[in-house]
């Protein structure tokens, strides 16, 4: 059973400005109900205020809340943010945040969109409005749903925000495994950071991906992980560097849930990039990838079953 957090918020209009494609969505959803696999939808709340700003920069969300933030930052984001827009990402943060309880319950779950690892403190950045990966860690922590976050960011870019954002913090621990020569110019320091050359293919990149994840799941010994599973390191990616096929995907991710539900941990997943010109080519790489790792988990269940 995969069980995914969906909103129809998710696919909020285009803006009138931006190259952002909001329609994978969609796809990644109709994607997932044709593959037959068995498949429960669970709405999520939209993100409370309050949660938000333990993290963010008040002023920034009020802009969000508001629909009025500054050019400068809606430039750097990537499209205006409308009011559907800021309902949107309320949603899509929400999300993440129920894809981790699910989790807790399931052993995985996935969220249909975010992983929205560029956002910072004061404004947003490379289409992403607010940081779910650093927002929901800071509020399971505090809520007492997890005392060790770690967040493993598989995006070819690197998780700037989520560094930025968590940086110092003892409880969450952020792995970035991307192209080094890719966005963003500047990179932060994340807990761990790797870097990968130009066309890194399935096996170099599968091998690194092992050896570290690892040695960070037995240093830092979480009890809960998040996942940023974007698809953009795949060969034919509009803004990747790197040359992972289809299979080379499917092995990343069911290493990661593998490995992770092996040692008795919860791990949920959110969406993260993928670009194309052919949407549906890159809604079903999404969907792929969250079907992967739910058939992973369901095989981690059933030799758990069999050896009590």
């Amino acid at each position: 059973m995969l069980h995914v957090v969906h909103h129809v918020d998710y696919m909020a209009p285009p803006p009138t400005r931006g190259t952002f494609k909001f329609d994978k969505y969609q796809l990644v959803m109709i994607v997932l109900r044709e593959s037959g696999y068995p498949l429960t939808e669970h709405a999520p709340d939209p993100m409370p205020r309050e949660w938000l700003e333990a993290v963010h920069d008040p002023e920034y969300v009020a802009q969000v809340f508001a629909a009025d933030v500054p050019r400068e930052k809606e430039r750097r984001i990537g499209f205006p943010v409308t009011q559907r827009i800021a309902s949107r990402v309320r949603h899509t943060n929400g999300g993440t945040y129920l894809a981790a309880l699910l989790a807790k319950q399931h052993g995985y779950a996935a969220n249909s969109a975010a992983g929205s690892h560029h956002a910072l403190h004061d404004t947003g950045a490379g289409y992403c409005v607010f940081n779910d990966l650093a927002v929901a860690s800071n509020r399971l922590i505090a809520e007492g749903h997890a005392r060790r976050i770690l967040i493993v960011d598989c995006d070819v870019h690197q998780g700037d925000g989520t560094a930025s954002l968590t940086a110092g913090r003892e409880d969450i621990f952020t792995l970035s495994l991307h192209a080094e020569k890719n966005f963003p110019v500047r990179k932060a320091r994340s807990s761990v950071d790797v870097a990968l050359p130009d066309g890194t293919g399935d096996a170099e990149y599968v091998a690194t991906l092992k050896l570290h994840l690892r040695h960070v799941l037995d240093e830092f010994e979480p009890d809960l992980v998040l996942y940023q599973a974007g698809v953009d390191p795949h060969k034919r990616d509009r803004l990747g560097r790197l040359s992972l096929s289809d299979e080379g995907l499917a092995a990343r991710d069911r290493f990661v849930v593998g490995e992770v539900r092996r040692r008795g941990l919860p791990i949920a997943s959110a969406l993260g990039g993928g670009y194309g010109s052919d949407q549906r080519e890159v809604a079903t790489r999404h969907a792929r990838s969250m079907l992967a790792m739910a058939r992973e988990n369901a095989g981690c269940a059933e030799e758990n079953f069999t050896s009590i």
